[in-house]
């Protein structure tokens, strides 16, 4: 079918049809998001956009070109190309994760009067990026900024861990059960139930914890594409986390991490490298 064709059928198609190039493309663009992970057989998007096969094929031949989609040459499915990824990459927010988040650790600092720490996940542990101290003497398991934890160790570690897909938790669980084994009261079984009550409950607390005389509560913390990528964490006195206080402090939490979740890019390279955030070039003098 020529050109002319499609046009005229998209003049009397509805509107949701695209019709110009631009939309076409995005319609491609969308479909391929949209696609199994394998990808899509031309006809496949051809019916899913609401264009023939022939202008389907050259749009993705075009987008192909440009390296925003790929196509698998023994099954010749097509898929969102890596270059589509880097442009994202690029996109979102202006600025990273750590700066992101600073002004709601500084909020529940003051309004909790306790210290909050942000962690983000690294592989099979959690690296604490920032922190802001309150009046009370605090010792964590990262301890200041920079350090690190294995997932599962600690409350923010334990919110990471427990929202990963299931997949990806069995393995980081697989590894790191023999690490936790140094700490004395940590087993697979036990693992397995605080995942499981963070799971259930949206936080995970803990008003006697390893560390004599602190307590911690930690809420989980996603992206914009519904992936955990870090947490808010409060470390604080168990005198101070009793079982009236808990609740407050909770809410407070899941409402800052709610609205930061909103606007953490999945693309920040933040994610992918947290030790960078985690000591950050200070400007020369």
């Amino acid at each position: 079918m020529s050109e002319h064709n499609d046009e005229a059928t998209a003049a009397s198609a509805p509107a949701s049809l695209p019709v110009n190039g631009i939309q076409r493309t995005f319609a491609v663009l969308r479909a391929l998001a949209d696609a199994p992970p394998q990808g899509m057989r031309v006809t496949q998007v051809a019916k899913a956009i609401g264009l023939t096969q022939g202008t389907t094929h050259r749009l993705l031949q075009s987008l192909a070109g440009e390296g925003v989609v790929e196509q698998d040459e023994r099954s010749k499915l097509y898929r969102l190309g890596m270059d589509l990824f880097a442009l994202a990459a690029r996109a979102g927010n202006a600025s990273d994760v750590r700066s992101l988040c600073r002004p709601a650790l500084l909020r529940l600092c003051g309004s909790l009067g306790d210290t909050v720490f942000l962690l983000l996940r690294s592989r099979f542990d959690a690296v604490c990026v920032d922190r802001v101290d309150g009046p009370f003497p605090i010792r964590a398991f990262t301890g200041d900024i920079g350090g690190r934890v294995a997932l599962g160790v600690g409350q923010g570690a334990l919110a990471i861990l427990a929202f990963l897909p299931e997949e990806e938790r069995e393995e980081v669980i697989r590894y790191n059960v023999p690490r936790l084994r140094e700490f004395g009261v940590y087993d697979e079984v036990y693992l397995r139930t605080e995942i499981e009550r963070v799971r259930e409950t949206g936080y995970a607390a803990r008003q006697a914890g390893l560390l004599d005389g602190m307590a911690g509560l930690a809420v989980p913390l996603f992206d914009t594409g519904g992936n955990i990528v870090g947490a808010l964490s409060v470390g604080t006195l168990t005198s101070r986390l009793t079982e009236e206080r808990l609740p407050t402090v909770v809410q407070m939490l899941q409402r800052e991490a709610a609205a930061l979740s909103r606007r953490i890019n999945p693309f920040d390279p933040a994610l992918r490298r947290p030790m960078h955030q985690a000591n950050p070039v200070e400007p020369q003098a």
